[in-house]
């Protein structure tokens, strides 16, 4: 089944689970904002990421990828000179079918794009992917250990989750890509796909790190917000 979404293209990927603040000052996406409060939660609209063009200016954007995010919205504080600062959290993948461009800001008739469901435990298929789940734990660990000490510090993170799905989004998020990399990661069909594309994205991030001395460590002390 299609939904209509109202869409908000940006220069970044957003995936299932992860946090998105926005800080939204252009009038488009101001209007945006205020016709989702009109609406009953939870207040949805769709994060698909800019192909081509600007998020902001009067160039704009001309081409969009086709698969995106639903971003719900948890938190909506206004300011007095029109502005909000929004937070959300992304909640599953759509296709993008069809951009409407009939209001201010764009809206796209979307389709739900659910990962395959989990394999029965104890089954060859579950050993297998348990095993992929591990491997990229392992990777990712060494990932961030490298840039650790490129930076010269200790990178720290909670415990990785051993969920496929839930793993597979927290890494895509959390890794020094670029954006049709991790775009590519989004649109991975499925979560078993999307840690197998992981696995050699760290390998080959990790070589890099180790080789060259180019490439800054992360500041992870601060979340910034996203501008529109």
């Amino acid at each position: 089944m299609s939904e209509l979404l109202p869409l908000f293209p940006l220069s970044t990927v957003l995936f299932p689970g992860m946090r998105l603040p926005l800080h939204v000052f252009e009038e488009r996406y101001r209007l945006l904002v205020a016709d989702l409060q009109e609406r009953p939660e939870p207040r949805r609209f769709g994060v698909i990421a800019i192909r081509k063009g600007r998020e902001v200016g009067a160039d704009g954007l001309t081409a969009l990828y086709d698969v995106g995010c639903v971003a719900t919205v948890r938190q909506i504080t206004p300011h007095a000179d029109g502005r909000f600062d929004l937070i959300t959290v992304g909640t599953e993948r759509f296709r993008l079918r069809r951009l409407d461009d009939g209001l201010a800001y764009f809206r796209g008739e979307t389709e739900s794009l659910p990962d395959e469901p989990a394999a029965e435990p104890g089954t060859e298929a579950d050993a297998s992917l348990a095993a992929a789940v591990g491997r990229v734990q392992a990777g990712f660990r060494g990932y961030l250990n490298a840039l650790a000490d490129r930076g010269g510090g200790v990178i720290s993170v909670a415990d990785l989750p051993d969920e496929a799905e839930l793993l597979s989004y927290v890494i895509g998020a959390a890794m020094i890509i670029d954006l049709p990399e991790r775009q590519s990661l989004l649109a991975a069909p499925t979560a078993r796909d999307r840690l197998r594309l992981e696995r050699s994205l760290l390998v080959r991030e990790t070589a890099m790190l180790r080789a060259t001395t180019s490439r800054p460590a992360p500041d992870y002390t601060y979340e910034q917000f996203s501008q529109n």
